[in-house]
């Protein structure tokens, strides 16, 4: 039976997927992103506030890793990074850069892309740091963990605060998905041990 959870964002997934096929709405993803529209995405992150700034450099490296495009014919009007982080040797990916242009906001296309993002990185440790609301709510709906940092390595927490992230769990909260939270435990004793 399903729990109340998985048909909310079924039904939210669902209305998305809907709005995108009424609208002329496609979902790709991919590894490739011209410089001007790095550059457009790199200033909007700048300009946003509840954005992390990632510079032209910054997006092209994740680049690497993939990214989800909303496209509606050659614009850009969604996207998604995963960020790659490395921890003595290990790799954490965040969500980033999350965006979707105005016109199709309040229509669940930010929680689509993540839907796309986590199952995509389902096998692998993925981490959302966020201040937004929503975002905590599409991260249990995504069935994410909230994780207070006392349940991370140290080692895991000053990597994520020399990139940027603020040690704030007053204005951020952390999301880890099912993969991780079944190997932090095991994930924070390799560290340990090495540092």
């Amino acid at each position: 039976m399903e729990t109340t959870l998985e048909k909310s964002i079924n039904k939210a997934l669902l209305e998305a997927t809907t709005f995108c096929k009424e609208k002329g709405l496609v979902v790709v993803f991919t590894h490739d992103i011209s410089r001007t529209q790095l550059q457009v995405i790199s200033e909007r992150t700048k300009n946003l506030p509840a954005m992390y700034h990632a510079s032209v450099g910054m997006l092209h490296d994740r680049l690497k890793n993939g990214c989800f495009l909303i496209m509606k014919d050659a614009e850009i009007v969604g996207h998604i990074f995963a960020h790659r982080h490395t921890i003595e040797k290990h790799s954490v990916y965040e969500r980033s850069s999350l965006w979707i242009h105005k016109t199709y906001r309040n229509h669940n296309l930010g929680l689509l892309l993540m839907d796309a993002l986590t199952k995509k990185f389902s096998k692998a440790f993925l981490i959302s740091i966020a201040q937004d609301k929503t975002v905590h709510l599409n991260n249990e709906l995504l069935g994410m963990k909230f994780i207070t940092l006392k349940d991370l390595s140290p080692v895991l927490i000053e990597t994520l605060e020399k990139l940027g992230k603020l040690r704030d769990e007053f204005k951020y909260k952390y999301y880890v998905n099912p993969y991780f939270e079944s190997k932090i435990n095991q994930f924070n004793k390799i560290l340990k041990n090495i540092s």
